[in-house]
């Protein structure tokens, strides 16, 4: 995985899809500062080790859940360490089994390619389809992290920038949880 040793501040000069580059507008729009660290598309939690180095933060993992009919949608942000179990979300959400949503509805509501899902994408849900979930050991750090609609950047931000400036110019309340991490093997 090659990753621009380079953190920027702003924009990138060369311009890119929309939907990104409308991230990167907001986010001056509100005098929300950042920092960005270019890099080969980020496919797994793995690849994005390198780019937190760069970038001095933990990234962490966003996942765009759905019930079964399709008519809720959660996106999920974990710690990127941190295994997912749906029964320990569904648990605490009182709601039915999730599953991840499919690639159209994270185009369609997020306006993000598949793998790319972050907060970030939510000021592109105006009808607010969709409800953020964090795990509540998130709010202990000191930055945000993650891909503006696209894995081939990743922001960083500091916690109270995104929950006291971005979430609220996006309208989305955060619901928080308390994901468990598993239970640590005994030898017998």
């Amino acid at each position: 995985m090659v990753v621009d040793p380079n953190v920027y501040s702003g924009p990138p000069a060369e311009e890119r899809h929309p939907n990104e580059m409308a991230v990167y507008a907001f986010l001056d729009e509100l005098g929300v500062p950042y920092q960005r660290c270019d890099h080969e598309y980020a496919n797994t939690m793995e690849d994005c080790k390198a780019v937190e180095q760069v970038l001095g933060a933990p990234i962490c993992k966003n996942l765009l859940l759905t019930n079964r009919k399709q008519t809720d949608f959660y996106l999920l942000m974990m710690p990127g360490d941190k295994p997912f179990k749906t029964k320990d979300v569904t648990a605490q959400l009182g709601c039915a089994r999730l599953s991840f949503a499919t690639p159209e509805h994270m185009m369609e509501l997020l306006g993000a390619a598949p793998g790319s899902a972050s907060a970030f994408e939510l000021m592109h849900d105006r009808e607010g389809k969709v409800q953020l979930v964090i795990d509540r050991e998130l709010m202990e750090g000191d930055f945000i992290s993650g891909h503006p609609c696209f894995s081939t950047s990743t922001l960083k931000l500091t916690r109270s920038d995104f929950l006291d400036r971005f979430l609220p110019a996006v309208g989305h309340k955060p619901i928080l949880v308390d994901l468990p991490w598993p239970e640590p093997e005994t030898e017998a």
